[in-house]
């Protein structure tokens, strides 16, 4: 058992008994999945609200990383939901898809945003080039599993970037005013983001590569 799905274990254990009052409740995973949107959506208004009013107060960017956290259980939880629910379906699959895109894109265009009104603009461009490996993360894999390609390799898939940008954000919110920039622990997350998620979208090219080769 890899180290993912070790910590994906241990979180269903805390999540299952959320998740079968959701399943009582008659709560959905789409439901759930949009919610989770929401969630990125704010952490984000919060970001442009704070760099629109050149706060300086990296309180702000703490409250977002908890948010972006929390917005990251519902993205266990709708695909966990449909599973034990027995609601899933294709439309489902696609619709998580789609908003999980659209959460990671908002949420990183919101700390884009921020480091660009607050002077970082190094740091903005390197969460723009995070921002790239991102989208050809999901993109690569999509593409080869559309052609009949198994292609889950790499390091830094969503999970593990939903986890460094949020804690990178509360960090940066709780450590400030202790001596030394905390933005830079943020934007050093960004720097590892960028750097891993672009190795990945290659290293699963490379992957494809072989099995077509191999074919």
């Amino acid at each position: 058992m890899n180290y993912r799905d070790f910590l994906q274990k241990l979180i269903y254990q805390v999540i299952n008994p959320v998740v079968k009052l959701m399943i009582k409740a008659g709560i959905t995973p789409n439901i759930i999945t949009f919610v989770g949107l929401l969630g990125n959506i704010a952490a984000a208004a919060l970001l442009v609200y704070a760099g629109m009013n050149h706060s300086k107060d990296l309180t702000y960017m703490g409250w977002a990383g908890a948010i972006i956290l929390f917005a990251g259980l519902f993205d266990m939880m709708d695909g966990r939901v449909a599973r034990l629910g027995n609601m899933s379906s294709t439309f489902g699959a696609l619709f998580d898809s789609v908003l999980d895109r659209y959460s990671e894109l908002i949420t990183l265009f919101g700390i884009f945003f921020w480091l660009i009104l607050s002077g970082y603009m190094w740091g903005a461009l390197i969460t723009f080039t995070a921002l790239i490996g991102s989208i050809m993360v999901s993109y690569v894999r999509a593409r080869a599993e559309g052609l009949g390609l198994d292609c889950k390799v790499g390091l830094m898939q969503r999970p593990e970037r939903v986890v460094v940008t949020a804690v990178a954000a509360i960090l940066s919110g709780t450590l400030d005013g202790n001596g030394f920039d905390s933005t830079l622990i943020l934007i050093y997350a960004m720097g590892l983001i960028a750097i891993l998620a672009n190795l990945t979208a290659f290293w699963r090219i490379a992957h494809c590569y072989k099995q077509l080769q191999g074919k």
